[in-house]
């Protein structure tokens, strides 16, 4: 197994035991699962509750901006922990501070644009 082409035979190799076993235990699940279906057991089911009327509900777009706003406010807080580390490292003061600037701008303007497209709004 040395040459060129060994260590892709390694790890072909590790891919297919892996499906194997992978597969082996899906088999294996199916074989010894009992297998009695009801209709309680066939009913959609969500959160413990019975559904009630149609399969279908429609939500509003505003919750969607809602979860995009605070994906911007989490990716803000992921930038801002590793640069407070860094700032107080020499030599990288202004330069981090500037990059963070810039970076804090850009999610001002975020801010900005759903703030006056009304998302900010609680009514």
């Amino acid at each position: 197994m040395s040459g060129y082409f060994g260590s892709y035979t390694v790890v072909a190799l590790l891919i297919a035991i892996g499906g194997a076993v992978f597969g082996g235990a899906l088999l294996v699940n199916r074989l010894l699962r009992p297998d009695r279906p009801t209709p309680e057991k066939l009913m959609t089911y969500e959160c413990g509750v019975d559904p009630v009327g149609e399969g279908w509900a429609q939500s509003q777009v505003r919750y969607y901006v809602f979860t995009y706003l605070y994906v911007v406010f989490a990716v803000d807080a992921v930038f801002l922990f590793p640069w407070a580390t860094v700032f107080a490292a020499p030599g990288y003061g202004m330069t981090t501070l500037v990059e963070m600037f810039v970076f804090l701008a850009f999610i001002g303007i975020g801010i900005l644009y759903a703030w006056r497209k009304r998302v900010l709004a609680w009514t």
